[in-house]
């Protein structure tokens, strides 16, 4: 895991098609109140996209549009990524293309 000495997440910019997420994270308490324990509670595969980079770049030179925009909230594969930690935060870096799906409100 990449640790950064990095003060913000606000300082990290993604270059070309990366996007920057962070995992939604999972209750930890029921719908009836009860607390769950740290190990029994599983990640979440939805994140918040944090930040976008402006797009890769197709053979002719011409910038590819991205399929995602920041405050989006996404689907990212179980695995993968590149994770970076800012602070005590854990977010990561995917590829346009790793992001399985947008969540519409």
């Amino acid at each position: 895991m990449a640790t950064t000495t990095l003060r913000s997440v606000k300082s990290l910019v993604p270059l070309l098609d990366r996007v920057l997420v962070q995992r939604v994270k999972a209750e930890a308490k029921t719908a009836s109140g009860i607390f769950l324990p740290e190990s029994s509670v599983k990640e979440l595969n939805e994140a918040k996209v944090l930040a976008v980079g402006p797009g890769g770049i197709d053979r002719e030179g011409k910038r590819l549009p991205m399929g995602v925009s920041a405050g989006d909230r996404v689907l990212i594969p179980q695995y993968g990524g590149s994770p970076v930690k800012v602070g005590e935060e854990e977010y990561h870096l995917f590829r346009d293309s790793e992001i399985l799906a947008k969540i519409k409100e």
